[in-house]
């Protein structure tokens, strides 16, 4: 291939500027998605019901575990196609993309069948009370039917964000939010099909942003172009993708289990109270982390292309400049929800129990928040230079080792409005141990995956 993919190349110029011009356009997008995500609740938690408010926020932290081995492919092929574009190896970028589809298509329907299998043992987890399981389940089966379309988003994106070109990707969502919003109104205000509108909305929505990638990347960057039928698969590219990839995947499903146990936890007090005031919470404290996410995207790729040109202590500088900038975002986000956080509530919800069962939640995990953050913005950084296996402990020990087991504790002897303060246990020694293994050194000796 001769000619080189055209993308942002991160190895000269500003630290700063290249991290920001990647952050910004995935930070547009993530609002877009997460505002897509708040049209749901906000849809049926004033149309349908606090049960149907409850099921769209339990579907969450199920779907991201169905989820989490495509994404883990995805952030593997981001690295590993960073560090190839940032050696001046086009041929080896074909060869991911190539590689990344075709395993893709060979087993996403498998995981299909099997994340379908699984919903009722998930739902059994979850304790979902009678007057929710039917609308949790039904919105569960439809986006799961529909996974394809939003695993194949996230590649996508993955493919697009190793090149440095988050652009392209904020095109993917609008496509994504304006479809997802317009269903979520015609299905539930105009057809009144509750719950099942609101999920098949996401799916399609999902399914439509997903195609139209593929005919989008395939016109505009011909170098690259997605076949995901041509059986082009490279296994030594593979073992890399995955040997950087799965433990994200591992990390993130094992999370996901640690969150549907916290849900179980918060269910046991009531689904249509405490569960639909921490699915607020939930949307809440996600818009808060939109900056920080996107910063910790923009840092993998900005790492893996200095890494791939050999340049480490570029790489450091701008992990410490990403830290910053969210340090600075999560004290002014803490502020906000904190001084006015029952007023959002109640944008999603007119039930006075639902709003107050919001701000017990705000009120314990915002002003731990920096620590999760901090935490964060380093193992998107270690993830960027090839490692993965830090990161994942680091990240099951305080998101699922610890931060469950303080949650049941403080939830048994101090009751509901306590509990929440389990996170900022495990926040605080993850972002210590971050902090420490990130001053060894320790994550360099991968070096780079492209020589």
């Amino acid at each position: 291939m001769s000619k080189h993919p055209s993308g942002r190349n991160m190895t000269v110029g500003s630290p700063t500027g290249h991290i920001l011009a990647v952050a910004l356009p995935l930070l547009a997008g993530s609002f877009l998605q997460q505002f897509y995500n708040l049209v749901d609740s906000w849809v049926v938690g004033n149309y349908v019901s606090e049960a149907a408010l409850a099921a769209v926020g339990m579907g969450f932290p199920v779907m991201t575990f169905f989820q989490a081995l495509f994404i883990g492919l995805s952030t593997g092929g981001t690295v590993v196609i960073a560090q190839y574009y940032g050696a001046g190896k086009p041929e080896e970028v074909r060869n991911a993309v190539n590689t990344i589809y075709t395993a893709f298509v060979r087993s996403v329907i498998p995981v299909t069948v099997g994340a379908l299998a699984l919903l009722k043992p998930m739902l059994w987890l979850l304790r979902v009370d009678e007057g929710a399981y039917h609308e949790t389940f039904i919105y569960l089966a439809v986006v799961t039917v529909g996974l394809v379309g939003t695993i194949g988003y996230n590649l996508n994106s993955g493919i697009m964000g190793g090149l440095g070109n988050s652009q392209t990707t904020l095109i993917f969502l609008v496509i994504a939010a304006v479809m997802n919003i317009v269903l979520d109104l015609v299905f539930v205000l105009v057809f009144g099909m509750g719950v099942f509108g609101v999920a098949l909305a996401t799916a399609l929505a999902q399914g439509c942003s997903w195609l139209f990638g593929m005919v989008y990347i395939n016109r505009k960057y011909p170098e690259i172009a997605i076949h995901p039928f041509n059986g082009y698969l490279d296994g030594k590219l593979l073992r890399k993708i995955i040997e950087i990839g799965l433990p994200t995947g591992l990390q993130m499903s094992l999370v996901s289990i640690g969150v549907m146990a916290v849900t179980s936890k918060v269910n046991s007090f009531g689904t249509e109270i405490y569960g639909a005031g921490f699915n607020v919470g939930n949307k809440l404290d996600s818009m808060a982390f939109l900056p920080v996410q996107s910063l910790c995207s923009a840092v993998t790729a900005f790492v893996g292309q200095n890494m791939g040109a050999n340049k480490p202590e570029r790489a450091t500088r701008g992990t410490w400049i990403a830290v910053t900038i969210s340090g600075v975002w999560t004290l002014i986000s803490a502020v906000i929800l904190l001084r006015w956080g029952d007023v959002c509530a109640s944008v999603f919800t007119p039930e006075a129990t639902v709003v107050d069962a919001t701000v017990i939640y705000l009120n314990c995990i915002m002003p731990p928040y920096i620590f999760f953050t901090t935490f964060y913005v380093l193992c998107a950084s270690m993830r960027g230079a090839g490692d993965g296996v830090f990161p994942m402990i680091n990240t099951i020990a305080s998101m699922l080792v610890l931060r469950v087991p303080a949650l049941y504790y403080l939830a048994n002897h101090y009751g509901p409005e306590y509990m929440y303060w389990g996170y900022a246990v495990g926040w605080v020694v993850g972002c210590g141990l971050s902090v420490w293994y990130y001053w060894t050194g320790r994550w360099k000796k991968k070096g780079s995956l492209a020589n």
